[in-house]
């Protein structure tokens, strides 16, 4: 079947679709991250608590009664968060990507599955480490010399990760991609990820809260039941937070191909290997207007919870 022609959305309409998707499938996104976020907390904390060095063992009071710095215990610190820092980096790229391909899938109507999500990312997954390092390097350096370009690079390459899961591009020419697509459209784009951003954080907030407070009640003076709750923590913070930010920035690369390329299903399908057969109605077409305004939502996609008023009944004959 012949997919359906998507339409440009607005910065409200963005986030309220990326939500639906989000809301629609939300165990399977989860399960999509936290198979592979989990054993990273898990691990961390392992590497953590066994390069973890006693007050004793990075100082000591030598004969002279001057204190002794111990640097051997130091550098077990820097190379453990070494370690844990490059797990992270190459987890959240690895989470992300397997969340965009689950979106993606979502987007053309069917149901997502959290292994094939996870297969494709991990065939991407050395493209996409080199493309966020050199993005992260570049937009650093950016910033260093002065805030504006820095800023600037960031919002341009919102959504280079996309480009190349979705269209081979890699590299920089992946970064020239993303900037092309959002030329134009720079502060909604922006501004949309901003918001999801922020909504995300208020996520990850309350769930930092909670095991604060769990903590505090259990007296807080237990190291592993301490190191067992941030595992928790960690896990689900990412866990839900996660697919809905790689769902808000997927839309956005979604409409504006859409803008400026005509994008549709069929497209999206040949690219990630799926075949579009009951697309979500969220992006079809509106349909023809019709005479009585009620009958029809007030923007597209519909608002939720919105139905159309119950039909007028007919005029009674003339005369009658």
């Amino acid at each position: 079947m012949d997919a359906p022609a998507l339409r440009p959305l607005a910065v409200g309409e963005v986030l309220d679709v990326a939500i639906k998707i989000y809301r629609a499938h939300f165990l399977t996104l989860v399960k999509t991250v936290l198979v592979v976020v989990a054993p990273l907390q898990v691990l961390t904390v392992l590497v953590q608590v066994s390069s973890r060095p006693s007050p004793e063992q990075l100082t000591t009071v030598g004969p002279n009664g001057q204190p002794q710095v111990h640097f051997g215990a130091f550098r077990t610190v820097i190379a453990g968060t070494f370690v844990v820092v490059v797990l992270s980096f190459a987890v959240s790229q690895l989470a992300a990507a397997a969340s965009f391909k689950a979106v993606s899938t979502a987007y053309l109507g069917e149901t997502p599955s959290w292994r094939a999500s996870l297969r494709f990312a991990v065939s991407k997954l050395h493209s996409l480490l080199w493309l966020a390092l050199m993005s992260i390097t570049l937009a650093v350096l950016a910033l260093f010399l002065c805030i504006v370009p820095g800023v600037y690079l960031w919002g341009s390459w919102l959504v280079a990760s996309p480009v190349l899961l979705f269209e081979g591009v890699r590299g920089r020419r992946a970064l020239g991609r993303s900037r092309m697509l959002v030329r134009g459209r720079w502060w909604p784009t922006v501004a949309a990820t901003l918001v999801g951003l922020i909504l995300a954080s208020v996520v990850t907030g309350v769930v930092t809260a909670l095991v604060a407070g769990i903590s505090l009640s259990g007296g807080g003076s237990d190291t592993v039941a301490k190191d067992a709750l941030r595992v928790v923590a960690g896990s689900i913070g990412s866990a839900v937070t996660t697919p809905f930010t790689a769902a808000v920035v997927a839309v956005i690369y979604f409409d504006l191909r859409v803008r400026k390329e005509g994008f549709d299903l069929q497209l999206l399908a040949d690219r990630i290997g799926v075949e579009p057969t009951t697309p979500m109605p969220a992006y079809l077409p509106p349909p023809p207007p019709v005479e009585r305004p009620g009958d029809q939502p007030p923007f597209w996609p519909p608002p939720p919870g919105w139905r159309p008023t119950a039909p007028r009944p007919p005029d009674p004959p003339a005369g009658g």
